[in-house]
């Protein structure tokens, strides 16, 4: 098969492009910079330059295909500069759908997130939860926004798969993730927080869920193929267990969101590390981005893997990448 993905330059668009080749299919990625993305040509990936914001440079590279990834996201806690994350994830998947129309594409997944969900408050939604309220983040709301506009064209009859992944882990993560991981294992985490709790899912098992989703999902419907719900707590301890080190003490939620408070007036004036911004504490507060992937496990046959078998490879893979010794 022929398929056109967005994003493949990025933590799971990368992972899918490998997986695709790996069992044959031709990938045609567009990306900003063909220059910089020479591990996706060396994998046989056709590089198109464009942008998912410009949506005339899509359109050539796009015609004809048998499917469309479109996984490119902006996601950024704590930047001062919030325009790109409309102009990326709503306006950029608008032109992206828009053409997958416009061209009949016979089918597309697009990448959502737990995240248009916010804070559950310690409940574990299914795909038939509706969130209404404030999102905590610039991300969270665009990404709903966005979602909104999947949803609609959906029911206009666009052939799309919703898939939402949760908090997602791996060799090759630049999220906040890894920057946490990295503070806990060279033990400069002074806390973390109590109550906060994710859907962890290895980036491996969430790329094939895109693959799940475009082969078997039905059109217009949504999956969460997240992974098992455990606190952060939980698994920065794995963490500091495997490196030998104590565990950071952990906060009360009140106390961060006090902090955060405090942060906001600090990060008008200053650029601060994402962690230690306004926004970067209230989504850590005692928050709950957590879901249930029966769905996806029944309808897709997902199968991610334990939290136990995943994070803890990746744990011992980072202390290698920073000097430490297991």
């Amino acid at each position: 098969m022929n398929y056109f993905i967005t994003g493949a330059t990025g933590f799971i668009g990368g992972v899918l492009a490998q997986q695709l080749r790996e069992v044959g299919h031709e990938v045609i990625a567009v990306v900003r910079n063909p220059a910089k993305a020479t591990t996706l040509s060396a994998l046989g990936v056709q590089l198109a330059k464009g942008d998912v914001t410009d949506k005339e440079s899509m359109r050539a590279p796009m015609s004809g295909v048998d499917g469309v990834f479109h996984v490119a996201g902006w996601y950024k806690i704590g930047t001062p500069d919030k325009a790109e994350g409309h102009k990326i994830n709503v306006d950029g998947t608008r032109n992206v759908l828009e053409l997958m129309r416009e061209l009949n594409v016979p089918k597309g997944v697009y990448t959502s997130t737990l995240a248009v969900n916010s804070d559950t408050h310690g409940k574990l939604v299914d795909e038939t939860y509706r969130f209404t309220g404030q999102h905590i983040s610039v991300y969270d709301a665009t990404k709903a926004k966005a979602h909104d506009l999947a949803e609609a064209m959906i029911k206009d009859g666009l052939p799309l798969v919703i898939v939402q992944p949760g908090l997602v882990y791996g060799p090759g993560d630049t999220s906040l993730v890894r920057s946490t991981l990295h503070q806990v294992l060279q033990r400069k985490l002074p806390m973390m927080p109590q109550q906060t709790a994710y859907s962890w899912a290895h980036v491996d098992d969430i790329a094939h869920a895109h693959v799940l989703g475009l082969e078997r999902g039905v059109a217009g419907q949504s999956y969460f193929i997240c992974g098992p719900t455990h606190t952060l707590a939980e698994g920065m301890t794995l963490a500091a267990t495997i490196a030998k080190v104590n565990p950071p003490m952990q906060a009360a939620p009140g106390l961060l969101k006090t902090m955060s408070a405090m942060m906001g007036l600090i990060d008008r004036v200053i650029t601060l590390p994402a962690s230690y911004t306004s926004e970067g504490l209230r989504v850590i507060a005692g928050v709950t981005y957590i879901g249930d992937n029966g769905k996806a496990k029944r309808e897709l046959g997902y199968n991610p893997r334990s939290l136990e078998d995943g994070w803890g490879t990746t744990i011992r893979q980072e202390m290698k990448a920073i000097g430490l010794s297991s």
